[in-house]
């Protein structure tokens, strides 16, 4: 009976279960991985380069095996650590997983604390995998399995490539300012929109006033018929031509080569608008997949559902609301000691992209229409009563976001809709809090 209640006990005792495994810490890179084999008591079993390719993960797995026996009687259980599971290390995560091993997944954070606490700082893939590994080695209990899921990478990588567009459009449309004014002084008096298709199709066709001298009202009013939908009429082409005429712009030397770079904005305008509704399309095919209704919160459509999604994840691997809160890097931070302290704004820590995306849903949340009707009467209420209590409006809007955190999580996780309190109701709530 002794006997059998000291195995139990040692069965049920993690300082025994973590003797029983080789830890492997992964610094991952684009092109390479670099490995490191430690057991409980801190000694250093091998180190490892591979490929970030097939061939390479397997051979680390060959390396891991010849490194698993530590006698004739005992074999350790393989255990990884990685900092980056769904960037340079996802295919390895992936490659892991399918072999059943288990694979732990390394906030960066604590490496980098782990490597800040020796006396003498030391930077290379060694040592960092190292450091991930100790982490690895101390922490496993306490950190997540890894969980590479199809769904929210891709979901996360068509928000970012359809950021890239957008970020491209701006950048191009102001180097289109830039290089119109040449040529079209008054060219904003001819179109309401730059990217628009007319004025698309009208600066493809004459990038410069030389390229439509001999264009008569008619013509330019059935040229712009088509691109408009029959929307331009032949006063708006005799507007034009008039403004054109105003300017009286002299010809220069070397014009086709500036025409050109007019004509390449307008096709890049283009591609980049088709590439745009292509993604859309693809955002909400998956988006109807995910029984997840954020576009019912006001000021949510298509594009910031995916953008909370795709930085959120699934929502399963947070225990609470604050999880994700501390997540987005909403919550405050408390520094105190020997009783006294304060709570201060959460400026670096976190998901800063999440944090984008509430803030600007926020902004969206206590937005005044022109009819004086706020979007969310609640929490435009809300951020009222944060501003009376001697709140500043960037602290009330924090608060705000830290509320927008509560309703998404609750959606997520109980795939529910949200419903707009009545006015009485909110009301009620403002006098109450």
């Amino acid at each position: 009976m002794i006997v059998e209640s000291r195995k139990e006990s040692m069965e049920n005792n993690p300082i025994c279960n973590k003797i029983d495994y080789l830890y492997i810490g992964m610094d991952v890179h684009k092109e390479t991985h670099t490995a490191v084999l430690m057991t409980y008591m801190e000694e250093k079993v091998g180190t490892i380069e591979i490929e970030n390719n097939i061939r390479g993960f397997q051979r680390l797995l060959a390396y891991v095996e010849k490194c698993q026996s530590v006698s004739e009687e005992k074999t350790l259980t393989p255990m990884f650590g990685l900092e980056d599971v769904s960037h340079f290390g996802r295919n390895l995560a992936c490659y892991l997983l399918e072999k059943e091993y288990t694979v732990k997944e390394v906030n960066s954070a604590l490496s980098y604390l782990e490597r800040m606490s020796y006396p003498t700082m030391k930077k290379n893939d060694t040592w960092d995998a190292q450091c991930v590994c100790a982490v690895l080695m101390r922490r496993f209990e306490n950190l997540p399995n890894a969980d590479p899921q199809d769904y929210y990478w891709t979901m996360k990588q068509l928000v970012h490539r359809r950021n890239a567009l957008v970020r491209t459009k701006s950048a191009l449309l102001q180097q289109f300012h830039d290089q119109i004014q040449y040529d079209y002084p008054s060219y904003k008096k001819f179109f309401h929109e730059i990217e628009c298709n007319t004025s698309i199709a009208f600066f493809e066709q004459y990038p410069s006033s030389q390229t439509i001298e001999k264009t008569s009202v008619e013509e330019l009013a059935e040229f712009l018929q088509i691109p408009s939908h029959n929307a331009c009429s032949t006063k708006r082409a005799m507007k034009i031509l008039d403004l054109i005429e105003a300017d009286s712009v002299k010809a220069r030397d070397y014009q086709f080569g500036r025409d050109f770079i007019i004509q390449s904005m307008m096709r890049n305008l283009r591609f980049i608008a088709d590439e745009l509704q292509r993604i859309d399309k693809i955002q909400k095919r998956l988006l109807n997949e995910l029984d997840i209704h954020l576009k019912t919160i006001p000021g949510v459509n298509t594009v910031t559902a995916c953008a909370l999604i795709g930085q959120i994840g699934d929502i399963n691997r947070f225990k609470s609301a604050e999880k994700l809160a501390n997540y987005a890097g909403v919550a405050p931070l408390c520094f105190s000691s020997a009783g006294k302290g304060k709570v201060v704004q959460n400026k670096n820590q976190g998901n800063r992209e999440l944090y984008a995306v509430l803030y600007l849903l926020a902004m969206q949340q206590i937005h005044v229409h022109v009819k004086g009707q706020a979007r969310n009467p609640l929490l435009r209420a809300y951020f009222e009563s944060k501003v009376s209590e001697g709140k500043t409006k960037i602290q009330a809007l924090l608060c705000i976001m830290r509320r927008l955190v509560n309703i998404i999580y609750s959606m997520m996780k109980n795939k529910t809709e949200y419903r707009m309190p009545a006015i009485t109701e909110v009301t009620t709530e403002q006098q109450t809090s």
